[in-house]
């Protein structure tokens, strides 16, 4: 095989590796050094990257020949899992345990695995019953909120496995689960009725993009921070607006009893 091929299949399995982690949540910074490393390890001598909110372009340079390649990253949601796997096919690279092929093999046979649906369904609705608990709740409101936050997340699952837009999501998510744990102030339930409201929705705080915003914007990735603190703000401005046209349907303010 001569050395343009090898940078050939050396930059493709470089920016897959890249697009792997950018799209399963990984910070930028972490995207760059990984992609950089696997690189080298499998021979390049300078590499260049740049990444965007939804796309990336990778440069690998050996013999004075230059390749650029660059490829979409959609979202396809976090997964650590997926982000450790390639974390350990660089090591093995930069260990000399697997060759060029050895990491294409590895990362084709890479398949984010999920956990139960039902599991989840579960552990959410007992994580947000919980806060409703620690908050001074008791055990009518944390059965109605562990209920509410069970139908959001019932309904947020359905409507991701159809991939529609993850603000639609958010919103919708935000509205059956408040729809739901308003009844608490609608029919008088529990000692502080109004605690179900506001820790069933908990589940919808866009805790992660908010702390890979922050990380990538104090690391130098300004516009990647930026892009993604528009992205989390934008989900919560749909949570809010789920929120408040439930809130006006049944006519429910917790603030004014």
């Amino acid at each position: 095989m001569d050395d343009n091929q090898n940078q050939r299949d050396v930059s493709r399995i470089c920016v897959l590796a890249g697009q792997m982690l950018l799209q399963h949540g990984a910070e930028s910074t972490l995207v760059a050094d990984i992609t950089r490393r696997l690189a080298y390890a499998l021979g390049m001598a300078q590499v260049e990257l740049s990444l965007s909110a939804n796309a990336m372009v990778l440069t690998t340079i050996e013999n004075d020949h230059c390749i650029t390649t660059a490829r979409q990253c959609p979202d396809r949601g976090i997964n650590m899992r997926v982000v450790t796997d390639i974390q350990h096919i660089c090591i093995m690279a930069e260990r000399g345990v697997l060759d060029r092929q050895g990491v294409k093999t590895k990362l084709d046979a890479l398949t984010p695995e999920r956990y139960n649906r039902w599991l989840v369904l579960v552990v959410i609705g007992l994580s947000c019953a919980a806060f409703s608990r620690l908050a001074g709740g008791d055990l009518a409101v944390f059965l109605l909120t562990f209920l509410a936050s069970c139908c959001g997340m019932f309904v947020r699952q359905e409507i991701a496995h159809r991939h529609f837009n993850p603000l639609l999501n958010f919103g919708a998510t935000a509205f059956v689960t408040t729809a739901v744990s308003a009844q608490a102030i609608l029919f008088d339930i529990g000692n502080e009725p109004f605690l179900a409201m506001a820790s069933s929705v908990l589940m919808l705080v866009p805790g992660f993009p908010l702390i890979n915003a922050v990380s990538d914007m104090v690391k130098g990735h300004i516009n990647m921070g930026l892009a993604r603190w528009v992205m989390a703000s934008l989900l919560t401005l749909s949570t809010c607006l789920g929120i408040i046209l439930a809130m006006n349907i049944f006519q429910v303010w917790p603030w004014l009893i």
